[in-house]
């Protein structure tokens, strides 16, 4: 049985993680910056030290191809994730998976393996969201579900445009989004949450992944005196979005379901410590891995709030600003993990996905699963994030078992 090599898996995960550093120390890579230029320029440095054709398209994708002779005709396994990161990052998060798909197709080719298919890595541009939204971006194009044009017109957090921060840092392809269609795709990633190491599981075999429900919402009431005004006579919009957060909290809470509910940001107007808020403008991050849930929770929100806002004198508004439907991955790929897991002596998990991933969107295209590893704490976007080093290195053998049975 071949395995990875541990120490250059290592090393580029922490020469990457190395990339992107600001006056602070703070790892902050953001898509299409400066920064992830030189991530990218590092990255594509290592598929061509591999012999890997390298490809670009007009999305910033990155692909590394390895086609042999006697396969190249046939769809490719594709393994993906991302190397863009958030605001003081950790240096694990979707660069795990990306560096450790290229060490199995070195491996492969190194040790003369004979394939039924080519193999290629990919790191999809924006899967953070931070500068430009939506998250995903890179494989929600590449899957068809965004158009290319529609993407590079993305207007960043800074005002710049998607479209052409790529042609600024080079990574403006030429390939058009989606001309790599896989054959399966794999992803593999740390948890990002505690259950693998509560429960002592090296390995999580992902089989569905939450769908995602976000919402802008904005309370309109009236800025009134907070020491002469009675409480019986406001139309306190802070008051009114303190009691959504309520009852969001106490519903997802009191449910025998794993859905979750979070109000991640909130601003007040006219935001003065005595003056009653005039407006309240807050945001929605519901999930659940059932679609049918996901949409009894969107309707309940939904009943609330027009309850609320007869009852406390406001208007309220509702923006959508990203919907996406439960996945469920490839029962077949599934068992190969656990099947690889049980090769390698290994306790694995089935689990559900409670982050977002390329994956998400890349099932829409070929069969996908993920593999998970875990998370010290539970902990990820947060530089704390950490991963054993033996944990590390038996995710990536996994995914190389799992490519190999697959690619045979």
């Amino acid at each position: 049985m071949i395995s990875v090599d541990a120490r250059r898996l290592l090393d580029r995960i922490r020469d990457l993680g190395a990339i992107g550093r600001d006056g602070e120390g703070r790892l902050v890579r953001l898509a299409a910056s400066d920064a992830d230029r030189q991530g990218r320029d590092r990255f594509v440095g290592w598929l061509r030290e591999a012999g890997l054709e390298v490809a670009i398209d007009r999305m910033g994708n990155i692909f590394g191809i390895w086609r042999t002779p006697g396969n190249a005709g046939q769809a490719p396994i594709l393994i993906g994730s991302h190397i863009d990161t958030v605001i003081d990052a950790g240096i694990y998060d979707g660069c795990y998976g990306v560096l450790a798909g290229l060490e199995a197709i070195e491996t492969l080719k190194a040790s003369g393996f004979v394939l039924s298919r080519p193999l290629a890595v990919a790191a999809f541009t924006n899967e953070e969201g931070v500068r430009y939204s939506p998250d995903m971006m890179g494989s929600l194009v590449h899957a068809g579900g965004v158009a290319i044009d529609e993407a590079l017109a993305a207007v960043g957090t800074d005002g710049s445009v998607l479209g052409q921060e790529l042609a600024s840092i080079g990574y403006a392809g030429d390939e058009q989004p989606g001309f790599l269609k896989p054959h399966t795709y794999l992803e593999l990633h740390i948890e990002q949450g505690p259950v693998l190491e509560r429960e002592g599981v090296p390995i999580g075999a992902v089989e569905n992944l939450q769908g995602i429900s976000w919402q802008r919402i904005t309370i309109d009431g009236v800025a009134n005196h907070a020491g002469t005004t009675p409480m019986s006579m406001r139309s306190d919009a802070g008051h009114a979005a303190a009691r959504v957060v309520a009852f969001l909290h106490d519903r997802a809470k009191a449910s025998n379901t794993p859905t979750v509910a979070t109000v991640g940001t909130m601003r007040f107007e006219p935001n003065a410590i005595n003056v009653i808020p005039s407006r309240a403008v807050f945001t929605i991050d519901l999930r659940d891995p059932f679609e049918h849930r996901l949409q009894a929770e969107e309707a309940a929100l939904a009943a609330h709030l027009e309850e609320l806002a007869a009852a406390e004198g406001v208007t309220i508004s509702v923006e959508r600003l990203a919907r996406f439907e439960p996945v469920i991955f490839d029962s077949r790929i599934v068992e190969l993990i656990e099947a690889a897991a049980i090769s390698r002596g290994l306790v694995s998990k089935r689990m559900t996905s409670g982050a977002g991933h390329d994956a998400q969107m890349m099932a829409r295209i070929a069969p996908a699963a993920m593999i998970f590893v875990p998370s010290a704490g539970g902990i990820s976007h947060n530089p704390r994030e950490y991963t054993e080093d033996t944990e590390l290195v038996a995710g990536a053998n996994i995914l190389l078992d799992v490519v190999t049975r697959l690619a045979t």
